[in-house]
């Protein structure tokens, strides 16, 4: 059966949203918000396939800085579940990462996404975790300070550090609902900078850059130091954490818990360095 796919456009905001309802896609910053969509329009490349003449699928990808330089990054791809097993995942795919070049994401433990994902030459490397709890149970670490900024500042240091323009990034995110740009620092000098968003259980940090001066304890502390920080009404926050990363044993030790787990999959196991990088499991 022939599957059509196209570029999306603002005209499939609510059809993409339709399909993301009846995936599971529902809270805010998925594909059923069009704020979310929007971004991705303007940031990446969105595909929708169509099945009988009916948007029936959506996927999305854009180029991510990395410690190897920039990767196509799959951020999004749902199909309606009335639709699977007839190739529209495949045909998107087939799009969304065209060509050479190193390839990521983090995929779910649907059993259809590691073999279909293998398929395009991605292996599974470490698993993501998706960690929630009390954040007044957590202890900002000696010497560490986490302080709300402008996005524009905190673009600014990831630049420096990393080489990466990821402005606008920042502005999306630091726009969305509880959204704040941060930095921690110790002893005065920042060493650690992102957003954090999200109402209620969805608050969490969203993404955070890390100095290539600090340490592996540093990344740690950072990362407590934040979500220690600006205390979000609901006294809940999440951070999605790579296994190996060093916060993890403290925030579980803390009485945290493991909510749901991704895979990070990638052409190169070097693209993320688990023991620093806090990414966003959309968009790195």
């Amino acid at each position: 059966m022939r599957v059509n796919v196209r570029d999306a456009t603002p005209a499939d905001i609510d059809a993409i949203a339709t399909v993301a309802a009846a995936t599971g896609q529902t809270e805010e910053w998925s594909g059923s918000d069009p704020a979310y969509v929007t971004h991705l329009l303007q940031a990446g490349h969105v595909v929708v396939a169509e099945h009988q003449g009916q948007v029936a699928g959506f996927g999305a990808a854009r180029d991510v800085p990395t410690q190897k330089g920039a990767a196509r990054m799959l951020c999004d791809l749902f199909v309606d579940p009335g639709c699977h097993g007839k190739g529209l995942g495949q045909a998107m795919l087939a799009v969304l990462w065209h060509g050479d070049g190193p390839r990521m994401t983090f995929s779910s433990l649907h059993t259809h996404a590691l073999p279909l994902y293998t398929r395009f030459g991605l292996d599974a490397w470490w698993p993501l975790l998706y960690l929630s709890g009390d954040v007044h149970r957590l202890v900002t670490p000696a010497g560490w300070q986490a302080a709300v900024t402008k996005p524009e500042h905190v673009a600014a240091l990831e630049e420096a550090w990393t080489g990466a323009g990821r402005a606008a990034d920042h502005e999306a995110w630091a726009s969305r609902p509880g959204g704040n740009a941060v930095t921690a620092s110790l002893d005065g000098e920042a060493l650690a900078a992102g957003t954090v968003a999200g109402e209620g259980g969805e608050y969490g940090i969203v993404h955070l850059a890390l100095s290539p001066a600090a340490t592996a304890e540093q990344a740690r502390d950072a990362v407590l130091a934040v979500l220690a920080g600006p205390v979000p009404p609901a006294g809940t926050a999440r951070v999605c954490l790579p296994a190996p990363h060093p916060a993890v044993r403290p925030l579980l030790a803390g009485g945290w818990r493991h909510a749901d787990t991704d895979l990070f999959m990638a052409t190169d196991p070097a693209l993320l360095d688990p023991h620093h990088a806090v990414p966003s499991p959309g968009e790195a």
